[in-house]
């Protein structure tokens, strides 16, 4: 078995080393950062042999895979350079800025035919993956309603520790509408599997409520049409001042509901048929059907168990040197990386227009140049 070697650009990449280690034939044998100290800190605890400031320079090293975790205005300019240069990507949500730049990053990744992955790691906690299983063994019937939440006030990272104005300022808190919808979005499509986006309407607060300097709204309520007509709604709060609460879902089919905890003791809970009247609030924990895990999540290796978000980033990391290894597509692929976040950009559209409606395109392979356009 050839040993795939990784080099990873960003700090935040570090994330992925657990992972990485843990993986017959895998080595992590580049580093990049801007920042020399913060390199050679994670150089030497990592113990990582080759170590670059200049990005390109990494790329014309022997590895074969970039793990992309730079502020995200630079993830489709760094991803497109290191699928030219024949490496497979790895990239930190979300997938890009611009619509033109979701359109710049399929086309290269079908012209250079390499594995392209967006790092959803929501997408891989045990909670999301049991309601998940639950879904394909038809517990919920047909799913026709979904809710995601990500309420993280994130307000303080506008300003770097030394006084300087921080990128966050600019490409998130300086934009409206809901900038940052991937979180919530790759449960939701978890479990909306076979279906798609096709139509968003986003509402917001306007951000004059609080830190009025930071144009981001307070919070912003989107609501997403799916071509088979069910509806998932994505709250997103970054500028709100309150706990953070990374991890609310909730979802509806004709024959049951999941509803994640909120705090205070609360549990993943369940309510299915056959469970009573539900006027009577029957609840069960969601942990009861234990059974219906994936059975890589039933007994997890100790790496797994170390990784965050509950091993799912030990689970990410593993799927992306399948997807290497087999040619097989990954589960977040750019495709589906391209739709996630084009429901972010597009919402700008819509909240500057009191919520106006507007099309989501369907990202697929070999799509016509007549529908790389936005439609309102």
């Amino acid at each position: 078995m050839k040993t795939i070697k990784v080099g990873i650009v960003g700090a935040r990449g570090r994330s992925t080393l657990a992972g990485f280690r843990a993986i017959e034939g895998v080595e992590v044998t580049a580093i990049c950062d801007l920042n020399e100290e913060v390199l050679n800190q994670i150089g030497d605890m990592a113990n990582i042999p080759k170590r670059y400031r200049v990005y390109e320079d990494m790329l014309e090293s022997d590895i074969d895979a970039v793990v992309i975790a730079t502020p995200m205005q630079l993830h489709v300019p760094q991803a497109v350079a290191a699928m030219e240069a024949g490496k497979h990507v790895l990239s930190e949500v979300t997938a890009g800025v611009t619509m033109d730049e979701l359109w710049w990053l399929i086309e290269a990744k079908e012209k250079y035919n390499v594995t392209y992955m967006m790092a959803e790691n929501y997408c891989y906690t045990p909670a999301v993956q049991l309601v998940g299983a639950l879904r394909r063994a038809g517990l919920f019937g047909e799913p026709f309603y979904a809710e995601g939440e990500y309420l993280h006030d994130i307000s303080h990272l506008a300003v770097y520790n030394n006084g300087k104005t921080s990128w966050r300022s600019y490409w998130q808190l300086g934009k409206r509408g809901s900038f940052y919808p991937t979180h919530s979005l790759g449960p939701v499509m978890h479990w909306f599997i076979g279906d798609r986006i096709a139509e968003i309407s986003c509402f917001g607060t306007g951000g004059q409520f609080f830190r009025p300097e930071l144009r981001q709204d307070e919070l912003t309520v989107t609501m997403c049409q799916m071509a088979s007509g069910a509806l998932a709604k994505i709250t997103v709060a970054c500028k709100a001042p309150r706990p953070h609460n990374m991890h609310a879902y909730l979802l509806q089919g004709t024959k049951g509901c999941y509803e994640a905890p909120r705090g205070l003791g609360d549990d993943h809970k369940i309510w299915l048929e056959g469970f009573g009247d539900p006027d009577k609030v029957e609840w069960q924990s969601l942990w009861n059907f234990k059974e219906y895990l994936p059975e890589r999540y039933k007994n997890p290796p100790k790496e797994a168990e170390k990784a965050g978000h509950q091993g799912g980033d030990y689970f990410l990391v593993q799927d992306f040197i399948d997807a290497i290894r087999t040619g097989e597509e990954p589960f977040c692929n750019v495709y589906r990386a391209a739709e996630w976040t084009a429901v972010g950009l597009l919402s700008e559209i819509s909240v500057q227009n009191g919520g106006r409606a507007v099309s989501v395109p369907n990202f697929r392979k070999n799509m016509p140049r007549g529908e790389k356009i936005v439609r309102l």
